[in-house]
Formats: structure tokens, C-alpha cells, sequence
């Protein structure tokens, strides 16, 4: 087995068999307070592929911060190859403000590879992409819903890239989605320089939700072990994740309040009245109906909304009975009920 190389992030060379914090400078709060993007370089004493996992691109989507945390905690990096990137927070204004966005407005994830020159936007993709995107071999990029929306546990891949494909299906989440890249997206840009990146959707914004933050610890050390990059582990066989064939948002058909009865991961039918719209008084009411069966892999939280609201997001699948065995027993493999010897099978401690 070769032995690995140091790496060098952010000017600073962390050793094989070393870990090392590294912070990456920002730009500064305009009371001249200094930011940085804090990051960990992991580097093993082997050799092997480097890979990185990210949170907080979107600033209010936090379930990926304490994922990275419990990360960083686990023994069983101690026998890493190759070497890990680990950034917990990479909108750092925006998770500062809990806000999606940086102060400029701009959406971090559709500033994607950025400039050294250009806008606060820019500038931090640029540094993120430069130092750590597009060192990597792979990555793993941690999102939530945005506010008042939850999402199933998923991973979005680029359509009919093989190596993304398997390693999404590695990770273990109940439901895989192929997605055209959207342009700007840290994916996107990624994907131009051959680097797959898996995003894991899984959550609401502003929430931590322990079922996605345990689903998301164990799929990363899925992902790694895929890799080659830890060593193996035995582990209870499941049915693993299935392949969304198309997905479909469900939008309000008029504003008022919404009465809602589909919940994440329900299996649903052609038809199938999913919630009904009702105005203050009570004397109109609109049925939401879905227009395909599948399972609910979205949906939108809040009791009211406007006309063309997405309510829900349903995943359409060649055998929708599977999809549906998939999701209850992934949803029964993470049941924080069931406490910590389950979550010691599942990721090896």
C-alpha cells in the first residue's frame, strides 16, 4: 500500500497520519471584522482519492453543519486513505444572518466556479472551488429544503453520469434523483472538471432533523468505503435506494389556507386528494390532487399559501410498491428511538 502524499490547503501542509484546521479568509464584515471559512483537511497515511463534503452553502440549511461535526468525531477516519475535506460551514454570512442568501443577495449556489474579482458571491465560490472543489476527486455536498419546506432523505446526481450514480446509490438514501445540472450550481461547475458531487437533500432549513443527520453520517461513510477509502464494514443488508424515474411539483391551484394530509415518504395515487385549499370563511374549497402515483419526496409546511405555491414534490418510480418498501425501512433503520446501538452498526464506531 503507497504511502500518501502531503497536502497542502489554504498554504498550509498537513502530513499523512494528520489532521489540520484551516481557516480560509473571506470577505470581512464591513465593521472590519475578519471571516474565514472553517475547514478540516484530513489526511491519511495511505494513499487514495481525495474528496470533499460540504454544509451551509446555503446559509439557513444546518443539518449539514452537524453532520460534518459528528463526522470529524468518528475513530473511524483514523484509518483513512487518500485525504478528506471536511467544510461545515461555507456560506459563512449567510449562516451568520440564518439566511439562504449572502448579503448581496445573491444565491451562493448558482455562483458556481466564481471569480477572484467579481461580487461577495463570486469571491467565495472562487475561494471554495480553488481550494477545495476542485482539489478533490469527488464531493459530497449537504442541503436541506429551504424554509418551511422539509424534504425525504434523497441524493440528486448528474443524469447519465455512471460514477455519480453508483456512489449515490452507495450512500443509501431511499430515493436517488438524476438531474440535469443547473447552471451556477457548485455541481455544475464541478461536473466541468470531470469531479462528481453527490448532493444530499434531507430536512427543513433552520431545523435539525436527527432521522437526516444520522442518514447522512452513515451515507458519506457508505460513500467513502465505495471509494476504497475506509475500510470495509459488515453491516445489516437493506434494500438500499431506489431510482426516481421523473418528479413532479404539485402547486396551489388558488391562495388561501391550506388543509394538508400527505406526509413525507407516502405512497400516493393518480388522483389522489392530497390536500384541500379553503378561503378564510370557510365558503370555497379546492381539492389538490396529485397527477401521478408515486411517493412524496417534498413538501411545503406552512397552513397557507399563495396561488402557485409548491406544495409537494412527488417522485414517480418503475415500481412505486418498492419505492415505498425502501422508504419505511430506511425510515425504521434511522429511527432515533432506537438509539445508539443501531447508530453503532450503522457507521462502525
Amino acid at each position: 500500500m503507497n504511502k500518501n502524499q502531503a497536502i497542502t490547503i489554504g498554504g498550509l501542509r498537513t502530513t499523512p497520519g494528520a489532521r489540520r484546521n484551516v481557516d480560509l479568509p473571506i470577505a470581512d464584515l464591513y465593521t472590519s471584522t475578519s471571516l474565514h471559512m472553517p475547514l478540516q483537511v484530513v489526511c491519511g497515511r495511505h494513499a487514495g482519492p481525495t474528496a470533499f463534503v460540504s454544509a451551509a452553502v446555503h446559509g439557513d440549511e444546518i443539518n449539514g453543519v452537524e453532520i460534518v461535526r459528528r463526522l470529524l468525531g468518528i475513530k473511524a477516519l483514523d484509518k483513512l486513505r487518500g485525504n478528506l475535506l471536511l467544510v461545515p460551514v461555507v456560506n459563512v454570512h449567510g449562516f451568520l444572518d440564518r439566511s439562504r442568501y449572502l448579503p448581496d443577495r445573491r444565491d451562493l449556489n448558482r455562483s458556481f466556479p466564481g471569480s477572484a474579482t467579481g461580487s461577495i458571491a463570486a469571491r467565495l465560490a472562487h475561494t471554495f472551488t480553488e481550494e477545495v472543489a476542485f482539489r478533490a476527486d469527488f464531493g459530497i455536498d449537504l442541503h436541506t429544503g429551504a424554509l418551511d419546506r422539509s424534504n425525504l432523505p434523497q441524493v440528486r446526481v448528474t443524469r447519465g453520469d455512471a460514477e455519480a450514480e453508483r456512489l449515490a446509490m452507495a450512500f443509501g438514501a431511499p430515493v436517488v434523483v438524476g438531474a440535469a445540472d443547473r447552471e451556477g450550481s457548485l455541481r455544475s461547475a464541478a461536473a466541468e472538471k470531470g469531479i462528481p458531487v453527490l448532493v444530499y437533500e434531507a430536512g427543513e432549513a433552520l431545523r435539525f432533523d436527527e432521522l437526516s443527520i444520522r442518514a447522512g453520517v452513515r451515507g458519506i461513510l457508505r460513500v467513502l468505503r465505495a471509494r476504497g477509502m475506509l475500510p470495509g464494514h459488515k453491516e445489516k443488508a437493506i434494500n438500499g435506494s431506489v431510482m426516481a424515474s421523473a418528479t413532479t411539483w404539485v402547486r396551489a391551484p388558488e391562495s388561501g389556507i391550506v388543509t394538508q394530509r400527505g406526509a413525507l415518504g407516502r405512497r400516493v395515487k393518480k388522483g389522489e386528494r392530497l390536500a384541500v385549499v379553503t378561503d378564510p370563511l370557510g365558503t370555497r374549497e379546492e381539492a389538490v390532487l396529485s397527477p401521478i402515483s408515486g411517493i412524496i419526496i417534498g413538501r411545503y409546511n406552512l397552513p397557507l399559501a399563495h396561488e402557485g405555491d409548491a406544495l409537494f414534490h412527488i417522485a414517480r418510480f418503475d415500481s412505486v410498491k418498492v419505492a415505498e418498501d425502501v422508504v419505511e425501512e430506511f425510515a425504521t433503520t434511522h429511527d432515533p428511538a432506537l438509539g445508539r446501538a443501531v447508530e453503532t452498526e450503522l457507521i462502525g464506531t
